[in-house]
C-alpha cells in the first residue's frame, strides 16, 4: 500500500515504515559520527523508549556508549490494513540496527504503569544483567490505571483562571483561538498522578527492593518548564503541578539511592514538537516563533542533539549545570535573552498574513510530519509499503 499522512486536528493517524526507519538510521549515523561518548552506563533501561527523548536516549546510549538497552513502550502494530504507530516502526528499526551491531536490545510493549510490566522487566534484568546501571523515565501517557483498578486521566488546563491562546491548524494553516477553563482540584490531582513522579518512584523502589540497582546507578526524568510566555498554560497549569512533583520525587529518590552511591536527576530540555506538545493551546505559536529565532542563531536542536549534548557535556561529567532545585538545565539556549526577546516581542503579532514572515511554521509542520515518518529526504513516498513490520517484543 502507498502510505500518506492523514491529519485530523493535531493527530496524524498514519505512519510510514520506511520513513521511520530512515529517521532512526539517520540518528544512529549522527551519533556515530560524533565519536564515542565516555562514561555512558553499559546497562540502560528506558521507560518510554519509542519516541522523542526516550528513543534519542536509547540511540545515544547504544551507539554512542556501546550500552545494552531494554526499552519499555506502548505501541500499536499494524492491523487489518491500518499502519502501526510510528513508535512501533522506530523501535523495530532501532532493534534491527542494534542487533546488527552486536548490541543487546530487548523490548517490552504494554502498560508501563502495570505491575505485570514491572515484574517482567525486573525478571529480565535479573536473568540477563543482574543489575541495571541507568534507568531513564521518559513516559508520556494520557492516563494511568492505579493498583486499585481506578483509571485517572491527565488534563491540559490552567489553574486559578481561564486561558485563551491560539493554535495553528496543520492542514489549513488557520490560526484559531482556544479557550480553556481552569482545572478543579480533582483534575489537578489526577494529572499529578499520571505525569508526576509517583510511578518513577515505584519503578526505582521495586528495582531497589529486588537488588537490581548497580553501584553508582543513575536515574533521570526529562521535563520541560517553558518560558514566561507559556507559563499560564504550562508551568502554572496542571502540567506544572506534575513537573513540581518530579522535583519532589528526584529528591526522595536521591536519598534512597545513597545506599548504592547513586542519584536521581530531573533534566530540563528545550521546547520541541512532540505529540503531547502539539495538543497544548498556544504551543504551536510559541514553538514556531522559537524555531525561527533559534535556527537564525544556529542553536536549534532536536531530541537527539539535546541528548547528545547532555551525554557529552553534562550528565556524566563533573561540571553539571544545575539550578537551585538540582535540575540539569539543557534549556539554556532556549532561554537566552535574545531568543526570548524575539518570541515575546512577536507573541501577540502573529496573524494569518505574517505567519511565514514571523515564524517557522513550515519547520514546525515538518517536525510534526517527521514524528510519523513523513517528509524525509531520500524516502520514496510513492513506493508501495508493507505496513506489517515484525519486531521481537514481549507484550503486556
Amino acid at each position: 500500500m502507498i502510505i500518506a499522512p492523514k491529519i485530523k486536528g493535531f493527530l496524524c493517524t498514519t505512519a510510514h515504515p520506511a520513513g521511520c526507519a530512515a529517521d532512526v538510521m539517520s540518528q544512529i549515523d549522527q551519533i556515530k559520527d560524533g565519536g564515542p561518548i565516555l562514561n555512558v552506563p553499559k546497562r540502560v533501561l528506558v521507560i518510554g523508549a519509542s519516541g522523542g527523548y526516550g528513543l534519542a536516549t536509547r540511540i545515544t546510549s547504544a551507539f554512542g556508549g556501546g550500552a545494552e538497552t531494554i526499552g519499555v513502550f506502548f505501541e500499536r502494530p499494524a492491523l487489518k490494513g491500518r499502519t502501526a504507530s510510528p513508535g512501533w516502526y522506530k523501535s523495530a528499526a532501532f532493534t534491527e540496527a542494534a542487533e546488527a551491531a552486536g548490541l543487546y536490545a530487548k523490548n517490552f510493549n504494554g502498560d508501563a504503569f502495570s505491575q505485570a510490566m514491572k515484574d517482567a522487566v525486573i525478571a529480565t534484568i535479573k536473568a540477563d544483567w543482574g543489575k541495571v546501571d541507568m534507568v531513564v523515565y521518559s513516559l508520556a501517557a494520557p492516563a494511568r490505571t492505579l493498583a486499585s483498578g481506578e483509571t485517572v486521566r491527565s488534563v491540559l488546563k490552567p489553574i486559578g483562571e481561564s486561558f485563551s491562546g491560539a493554535t495553528i491548524d496543520f492542514n489549513s494553516r488557520e490560526l484559531r483561538r482556544v479557550a480553556l477553563e481552569p482545572a478543579d482540584e480533582a483534575e489537578i490531582a489526577a494529572t499529578v498522578q499520571v505525569m508526576g513522579g509517583e510511578d518513577w518512584e515505584d519503578w526505582i523502589g521495586q528495582l531497589k527492593d529486588q537488588g537490581c540497582l548497580a553501584q553508582g546507578c543513575v536515574t533521570t526524568n526529562y521535563t520541560y518548564l517553558g518560558s514566561e510566555v507559556t507559563f499560564p498554560i504550562y508551568y502554572h497549569g496542571t502540567i506544572g503541578r506534575a513537573k513540581e512533583d518530579l522535583d519532589r520525587a528526584a529528591q526522595a529518590l536521591s536519598s534512597q539511592l545513597t545506599e548504592v552511591n547513586g542519584h536521581a536527576r530531573v533534566i530540563v530540555m528545550k521546547g520541541l514538537l512532540t505529540q503531547a506538545a502539539s495538543a497544548i493551546p498556544g504551543m504551536s505559536v510559541y514553538l514556531s516563533l522559537l524555531f525561527k529565532a533559534m535556527k537564525a542563531a544556529g542553536t536549534h536542536e532536536g531530541c537527539l542533539e539535546q541528548v547528545d549534548r547532555l551525554f557529552r557535556t553534562q550528565l556524566f561529567s563533573a561540571g553539571q549545570r544545575c539550578d537551585e532545585s538540582g535540575r540539569i538545565r539543557m534549556d539554556d539556549w532556549e532561554l537566552k535573552p535574545e531568543i526570548q526577546d524575539y518570541v515575546q516581542s512577536h507573541w501577540g503579532q502573529v496573524t494569518q498574513d505574517n505567519l511565514d514572515e514571523l515564524t517557522d511554521f513550515e519547520g514546525y509542520r515538518a517536525a510534526f510530519l517527521n514524528l510519523h515518518g513523513f517528509d524525509f529526504e531520500g524516502v520514496d513516498y510513492l513506493e508501495e509499503q508493507q505496513p506489517d513490520v515484525p519486531m521481537a517484543v514481549q507484550d503486556f
